[in-house]
């Protein structure tokens, strides 16, 4: 659902948002050329293949950018946090999205539109800067992937999942319980195994004393042992 209400960038802005490195005119100006775009669990915010028609930053929630392989099987590419991007690479490119997005729990979406990007937000400096550097990362993040998920075993490649979910979204207070409550499904999918291998992976690791499972909350016991399953793959 699309809302046109002000963005009030100050007090419920993320702290590394891409806005905050706007002027205080340039953040005026950009609310005449910006929506808020608020998703639910599940919901598709693009498909693979479509043309990408906007910048987009994710404010609150959680978000999936993943492909769909043979036989409908997803992988997922990266996870999304506030103040991370939803929709950029392939607006740069002028190319066609060559994955799609899907919100993993209810979410709030800021929608700069594409000629408003082109024409001034881009050619803030320090705006083009992130953008540059986000892209880097992420092009050193997907080279660390490809060479985890074609050449580490199962085990190595579900503790790194683990790992990526404390490093993306962080803990609770109590230090152990991940925050990011995904299925298992999509765990599998972000560790390129079937469900049930990532089912009996996780059992394993429960047996282990290397965490503890309470329904879709997880908790990480003993960190140092899961970075070891992972380093030795």
């Amino acid at each position: 659902m699309f809302r046109n209400d002000s963005l009030n960038m100050n007090s419920h802005e993320p702290r590394k948002s891409i806005f905050n490195l706007l002027s205080a005119e340039e953040k005026i100006e950009i609310e005449q050329h910006i929506q808020k775009l608020e998703v639910s669990r599940n919901d598709i915010i693009y498909h693979e293949g479509e043309t990408p028609t906007a910048f987009m930053t994710l404010e609150e929630g959680k978000v999936k950018i993943y492909k769909e392989g043979v036989g409908n099987r997803e992988q997922i590419l990266r996870m999304v946090k506030p103040g991370g991007f939803v929709s950029y690479r392939a607006l740069i490119a002028n190319e066609l999205h060559n994955d799609s997005a899907m919100a993993l729990e209810d979410s709030l979406i800021y929608i700069v539109d594409k000629e408003y990007f082109f024409t001034k937000f881009i050619k803030n400096p320090d705006v083009a800067l992130r953008l540059m550097v986000k892209l880097a990362k992420e092009l050193g993040f997907s080279n660390s992937r490809t060479v985890t998920l074609t050449q580490k075993h199962i085990r190595g490649r579900l503790a790194e999942s683990l790992i990526l979910l404390k490093m993306k979204y962080g803990l609770e207070s109590d230090g152990q319980t991940l925050k990011a409550f995904i299925s298992r499904d999509d765990l599998a999918n972000l560790s390129n195994m079937t469900a049930s291998n990532a089912i009996r992976t996780l059992s394993s690791f429960v047996e282990e004393k290397v965490i503890v499972i309470d329904g879709r909350k997880m908790k990480i016991i003993d960190f140092d042992k899961l970075e070891k399953i992972s380093k030795l793959g």
